[in-house]
């Protein structure tokens, strides 16, 4: 890419961020540029392939750019757009799930085991016991919750589905899981 010059370099990233809301393009480069390497760092950490990782670098910083105008606090643009990466991959790895074609004789050759039984075994109770407590929960509660964690919507397709603002989601997604916590502890009780 392009080398940032002297005076660019100066200008913070409030500063960019600001004059990049004003919709200069400049101002976006130069933070596509300042922050390309450490998205990319994470967005490769968070689906664990690096082709998977640029293409999502890609969609976070056109999202990010075609939205700047939200970031009411221009200084947080780095944390607003790791918050962007995280809920990205998120997504991308719930829909995107791919099944792949080996031979039973290759697999066994490249099998080697990194869970024990016992953490299988803790795992399929641990599910087990998110699902009784789902089942418990009232209908709202479950619906919020399995809307968010398995759909994987976003907050904003959770307000046109449940037709209520962004807080309200928030605060139903926060209440939901305290809620479930409670029930999955009441579980673990019995």
């Amino acid at each position: 890419m392009f080398a940032e010059s002297e005076e660019a370099q100066l200008q913070t990233v409030a500063e960019l961020v600001r004059l990049a809301q004003e919709g200069d393009r400049e101002a976006q480069c130069l933070l596509y540029q300042r922050y390309l390497q450490s998205a990319l760092s994470l967005a490769c950490r968070q689906l664990g392939n690096r082709d998977e990782a640029e293409e999502l670098v890609q969609d976070v910083f056109i999202h990010a750019f075609d939205r700047i105008e939200q970031l009411r606090v221009p200084e947080a643009f780095g944390g607003w757009l790791r918050q962007i990466i995280r809920r990205m991959s998120i997504n991308r790895l719930t829909r995107q799930r791919t099944t792949v074609s080996i031979e039973i004789d290759a697999l066994d050759a490249a099998y080697c085991e990194q869970e024990t039984p016992l953490d299988r075994a803790m795992s399929v109770e641990r599910c087990q016991q998110v699902r009784s407590g789902l089942q418990r929960l009232g209908d709202m509660d479950r619906r919020t919750l399995e809307a968010f964690y398995m759909g994987g919507h976003s907050l904003i397709e959770m307000a046109e589905q449940f037709d209520a603002p962004i807080g309200t989601i928030k605060r139903r997604l926060h209440i939901a899981r305290k809620r479930l916590a409670q029930e999955i502890v009441g579980l673990q009780a019995i």
